[in-house]
């Protein structure tokens, strides 16, 4: 990899701004290969060599940045907000980096599967409609859940404004929870279609988009990189569509 300026690599990074660097190097929190750095020019190979921020080792990750985040509710899925705690806010500092984004949005109040990412085309690919990328969420509902509820979701639910969502499955896993795949992604989508059959979600968590299921052992706020095999699979199951 050709070098670059230390300042550049790290506001890329989600350091902060150059500014920001800048400040880091005259604080002397940045080193090269153990050594303090103090030019802010200087030019850094990250493949080949160690750089050190606050005492932290500098990791990198390649180009893109893949990352899943088991959404806590109260986060509003956006990179800013000015009332609003957003899923950054569950992002550390040296995970980030310039462009990173949630990928669509999960409710305020809804927990569970987010990808962020700064790869642009796979965002696209995730979120465009057309391409019918399926996204399965646990649901707690204030309704009994029947096998009319099956087959209306399965004919296509249609809402109080009018829309008719395409066909969706439901699974019934015992009086009061369910299981539901949809490949839409509208505004409170799956609170709408139980509301149009009468009842209420209480609790709404997503597992799965596409190929990639939410890690049980993360916990709930938490987030890590995706795997070289995950990243693979994911991009094998949206560019097969």
């Amino acid at each position: 990899m050709k070098a670059e300026r230390i300042d550049k690599i790290l506001s890329n990074a989600g350091y902060g701004s150059r500014k920001d660097v800048k400040e880091k190097i005259r604080k002397g929190s940045i080193s090269i290969d153990g050594r303090i750095c103090k030019d802010e020019s200087e030019k850094v190979d990250v493949e080949a060599q160690k750089l050190s921020v606050d005492g932290k080792v500098y990791e990198y990750t390649g180009k893109y940045r893949y990352i899943m985040l088991n959404k806590a509710a109260g986060y509003i899925s956006a990179v800013s907000d000015d009332r609003d705690k957003t899923v950054m806010d569950l992002i550390p500092e040296d995970m980030r980096c310039r462009g990173i984004a949630p990928v669509g949005r999960l409710d305020k109040d809804t927990e569970g599967l987010l990808i962020l990412t700064n790869d642009g085309e796979l965002s696209h690919r995730l979120m465009s409609p057309k391409y019918d990328i399926d996204k399965l969420y646990f649901a707690k509902t204030d309704k009994r859940m029947t096998q009319s509820d099956i087959d209306a979701f399965f004919e296509g639910i249609t809402l109080s404004d009018g829309y008719k969502c395409k066909s969706a499955k439901l699974e019934i896993l015992n009086e009061y929870e369910v299981l539901i795949t949809i490949s839409e992604g509208k505004f409170h989508q799956v609170k709408k279609m139980v509301a149009a059959r009468g009842g209420k979600v209480t609790y709404l968590k997503r597992l799965k988009i596409a190929s990639l299921e939410l890690d049980r052992t993360l916990e709930t706020g938490k987030c890590r990189y995706l795997s070289d095999d995950e990243v693979k699979m994911l991009k094998i199951s949206v560019e097969a569509l």
